[in-house]
Parts: C-alpha cells; sequence; structure tokens
C-alpha cells in the first residue's frame, strides 16, 4: 500500500508537504503541488479517509435521508443530490424510512454513530422535531427537503404545495367540475396541510362550498388507495374529479377505481402532484403538477454544506416554482354534473 512517504521519497519532499497536497492546506507552490500531485497519479495513490478526515475534522460523507425511495419524485431528488455531493467531494450515504418515525429515529441514530458531516433530511411529519433537535444538539449540521416542521428553524427547500393545489383545483373547476374529491395525506405532514388548504382556497375563489365528506386521508402510501376508492364510491352526490395528494396515491388509486369498473376519465377525472418520471415522457396520462425534483436535491445538498462552512449564517428558505402539465386523466364535467 503506498503511503505518503512513499510520495515524498520520490517527489523530493517532506512528508509534511504531501500532506498539505492531499488535504489542500498551507501554502505550498503551484509547482510543488503539481509535482507531488503527479508522483501520486503514477504510484496510483488513494487518500487513507479516516487519517484525512482527522486533519480536516470531516468524513466528507453526507446524509440524505427520504420517506420513500420507490417515489419517482425521491428518486430524482436522490440524484440531484448525488449530483451535488460529488462535484463538493462528498459521498452520499441514503436511507429510506417509509414515512415511518420509527425508522426514522433508527436512521438518525446510524447517522449519530457515523459521524456524517450532515444531514439532508425530507421528516416522516411533524414526529420528527424530537430527532431533529437530536441532530441539533450533537452539532450536526442539517436542512430539511420538501416537509417542514413546527418548532424547528433551520434551512429548507419546499415546493409550493399551497400553489400548485390550487392549480389543480381551479383548473377542474374550469372544465365544469364542481364536486372534487380530496385524497390528502396525514395532516401531521405540512405537504398534506398545505395542498388541503391550496384546494380549499381554489373553492372558496369560485364560491363552491367547502364538503368535509369529500376529503379523506391516508399516509401518502399507494395500500390507502384501496380504501380510497371505496370512499368515493360511496359519496352521494358523487364527486366528477379527485385530487389524489401524490402521484403514487394517483397510480394506485386509478388501479382500484378501474377494478371497481369505474372509468378514468370517463366517469371520474383525477389529479395529482409530482409527475413520474420516465414514464410522463412516454405516456404523459396524469394531469398533474411538476415539481422541479433534481433541483430539490441539488439545492438542498448545496444548503447543507453552505451550513457545514458557516454554521451562524440565519436559516434559509428556498421555495422552488411548479408547473401545471395536462394529460389524459381529465376530462370536462358533463353539463348536469
Amino acid at each position: 500500500m503506498v503511503t505518503i512517504y512513499d510520495i515524498a521519497k520520490k517527489a523530493n519532499v517532506s512528508a509534511m508537504t504531501v500532506s498539505r497536497v492531499i488535504n489542500n492546506t498551507g501554502r505550498i507552490s503551484e509547482k510543488t503541488r503539481l509535482k507531488v500531485q503527479k508522483v501520486m497519479e503514477e504510484l496510483h495513490y488513494v487518500p487513507n479517509a479516516t487519517a484525512r478526515s482527522l486533519v480536516l475534522q470531516r468524513t466528507m460523507t453526507l446524509s440524505l435521508l427520504i420517506t420513500d425511495i420507490t417515489n419517482p419524485f425521491y428518486t430524482t431528488v436522490a440524484r440531484g443530490a448525488e449530483d451535488a455531493a460529488r462535484e463538493n467531494g462528498y459521498k452520499l450515504l441514503l436511507g429510506n424510512s417509509d414515512e415511518s418515525v420509527d425508522k426514522e429515529r433508527e436512521y438518525i441514530d446510524t447517522v449519530l454513530s457515523t459521524r456524517v458531516d450532515g444531514v439532508l433530511i425530507t421528516p416522516s411529519g411533524d414526529r420528527s422535531r424530537p430527532h431533529l433537535e437530536t441532530l441539533a444538539r450533537h452539532g450536526i449540521p442539517f436542512v430539511i427537503l420538501d416537509r417542514e416542521v413546527p418548532g424547528i428553524a433551520c434551512d429548507c427547500v419546499l415546493g409550493d404545495s399551497v400553489g400548485g393545489a390550487r392549480k389543480l383545483v381551479d383548473y377542474l373547476i374550469g372544465l365544469g367540475h364542481r364536486r372534487i374529491a380530496l385524497v390528502n395525506g396525514s395532516p401531521e405532514v405540512s405537504t398534506a396541510r398545505d395542498r388541503l388548504a391550496g384546494y380549499r382556497q381554489a373553492l372558496a375563489e369560485r364560491g363552491i362550498g367547502f364538503a368535509p365528506a369529500y376529503v379523506m386521508e391516508s399516509n401518502y402510501r399507494p395500500q390507502d388507495a384501496e380504501a380510497a376508492a371505496e370512499r368515493l364510491q360511496s359519496l352521494s352526490p358523487s364527486p366528477t374529479a379527485v385530487f389524489a395528494a401524490n402521484n403514487l396515491l394517483a397510480l394506485s388509486l386509478l388501479q382500484s377505481l378501474r377494478k371497481r369498473g369505474i372509468g378514468v376519465p370517463e366517469e371520474l377525472s383525477i389529479v395529482t402532484f409530482d409527475d413520474f418520471g420516465y414514464m410522463s415522457v412516454l405516456d404523459p396520462f396524469f394531469t398533474l403538477v411538476a415539481q422541479p425534483a433534481y433541483e430539490f436535491g441539488r439545492q438542498g445538498i448545496s444548503l447543507l454544506i453552505e451550513r457545514i462552512e458557516n454554521r451562524d449564517a440565519p436559516p434559509r428558505r428556498i421555495v422552488l416554482p411548479n408547473e401545471l402539465t395536462t394529460g389524459r386523466s381529465v376530462r370536462p364535467a358533463a353539463p348536469s354534473a
């Protein structure tokens, strides 16, 4: 195994000079730096990560904790986060909480034991607050992604859930729909609260009364769609359209409705939040509000690295825009609806 002493001997410099080149510390002439780097390449030197972290007081490792890796939105978030981390010399460790506060706690414990430099996290919900407070107590910088947690003041990268929900519902109303149901997430999740707020605002702005019976809660998980489909079928008068609060809910709801013989959009129109990755390009079926998932990851990591560099800076809040994309899952309401 090649050591810094081997490099120093061949480059005819001190081991301290080699260490400074590796860790980018101290004052070294550009000529010496290039000479040492050339020898490192010739000898195929791989820096000892443990030793380097002791010098820099960093592990050059970040953690990304998301709620559902099967969701194309979070898959693309992870891609953006990894690209940004690698561009800045960091490795990225991925965790998936499955919307579980208990599983999230296990990952936080792992983060503490592996000495990562910072954490980019999508909280499972409001009950994530103790986990974030634990990170703060241990001095680990973190950035919240996609969801806010009451009582936690920190850097965050969010989407415009209120505005996006208003766009979707207003679009449906513009096509003549008046009875619009909402299959939402848990009220313990900030995005679900915001999407409900946007839904209600759009109805109010068009003079349509809010009907609590048309709103049903889930845990943003596909398995909740079957119960939602049964509930939709039992409503009277029946809705002509439904806003599914995220993409996987929409897809599972579509399957459940078709299994019950309910045609989409022939009998019930569906709109949703977030696209389906390559599926949206190949077959843009759903009308949806698309969020820049890749930018969520990139900007989240950028904020995190800036926070690691400057821990005393005031918290920053970035809200990314979204865009309405029309598909075949919606059609105008019948005149009698």
